[in-house]
């Protein structure tokens, strides 16, 4: 089992007891505001299995996020390889934090010790963050990780349909030892 640790966060395993706060998350209409759609119980509960199973097999991916003190479990932050539909390669760094999360700092926390994990621990040259254009919090976000975009990698998302949710920016991070 691979946890990352920061002074307030714990990021680790998935647990069954996450099972209903990330459905929850997912049906949120708010926390899903970027993406085409909210999520079913069952679609919740199966990347929920497929997260762990990556972090089963390579170790790192998607790790489930509570706070240390309170043990409350407040969405998921990670590491994954891009999807192979995308026009670009790479390892991409992710989060969905609970709205009960915002505005606490915790979404720079986690995804600060896991850019730290990838280049420090898997060697990356470079990680990537993708999110949707008008996703301004996921990309202030991007900004205090020292991530920088090119508009020239800006995409059309094949998998979005028409509409203010398919075009996706994409900001990049260097390793130091690059």
């Amino acid at each position: 089992m691979s946890e990352l640790r920061t002074d307030r966060l714990l990021l680790r395993d998935w647990q069954e007891s996450d099972l209903a706060p990330w459905a929850a998350l997912n049906a949120d209409p708010e926390v899903r505001e970027c993406f085409p759609g909210v999520l079913t119980s069952e679609q919740s509960e199966a990347s929920a299995a497929r997260f762990q199973a990556d972090l089963d097999r390579r170790g790192w991916g998607w790790w489930a996020v509570e706070v240390r003190a309170t043990g409350e479990f407040i969405g998921f932050t990670g590491l994954d390889p891009v999807d192979e539909d995308m026009p670009f390669s790479g390892v991409e760094a992710g989060r969905r934090p609970a709205r009960t999360a915002w505005g606490h700092a915790y979404a720079t926390e986690a995804a600060r010790v896991v850019v730290d994990f990838g280049f420090e621990h898997l060697r990356l040259p470079e990680i990537l963050a993708v999110t949707t254009a008008t996703n301004l919090r996921s990309q202030a976000v991007m900004r205090r990780l020292g991530m920088t975009r090119d508009p020239s990698d800006d995409f059309d998302d094949p998998g979005v349909p028409e509409g203010p949710l398919r075009r996706n920016v994409v900001f990049r991070l260097a390793s130091s030892a690059s």
